[in-house]
């Protein structure tokens, strides 16, 4: 019998408590446990960065973190980034520029993004590609990401 461990953790601002066994990843806690699947699992080793989520403000890994180390701690997926109706700026960059084609690497994209914007200045191009060299598109060639992500730099508001 596996050993389970009580852990109250907050996504996107609501506090959820749950039993979870101690090998559970991030990933699968989200997805599983808070139907939250707009966190996509695609390496499963940590580099493709599909699952990246904010945890305590900063990107994050989901499938290399187990659901037990974030216990206390608040996350942000991208559930938490804007509605149909009412897009975060994040996403609204990515769509006016096409920064997006199949879909599954852009909640990754997007919360990576944010998280560098929030604490990096990226000031040239150079910058913004070694901020998003954790994140793998197969789709875009990467263009229409760096032209989004660099209007949201120029703007320099704060990031919602």
């Amino acid at each position: 019998m596996t050993e389970h461990v009580t852990i109250t953790v907050t996504v996107n601002g609501t506090s959820h408590t749950r039993s979870v066994e101690p090998r559970l990843l991030l990933s699968d806690f989200l997805r599983h446990e808070l139907n939250l699947t707009g966190t996509h699992v695609g390496c499963e080793h940590g580099v493709c960065g599909a699952c990246t989520v904010l945890l305590d403000g900063r990107s994050a890994r989901s499938c290399l973190t187990l659901a037990v180390m974030t216990d206390g701690h608040e996350i942000e997926t991208i559930e938490a980034q804007g509605t149909q109706e009412e897009l975060s700026r994040v996403q609204r960059a990515f769509r006016d520029h096409h920064g997006l084609q199949c879909g599954f690497c852009t909640p990754g994209m997007i919360m990576t993004i944010t998280d560098m914007l929030r604490h990096h200045p990226l000031e040239s191009d150079e910058e913004i590609r070694e901020a998003l060299s954790g994140n793998l598109c197969r789709c875009t060639g990467y263009q229409h990401i760096i032209a989004a992500v660099r209007e949201l730099a120029a703007e320099r508001g704060p990031i919602e």
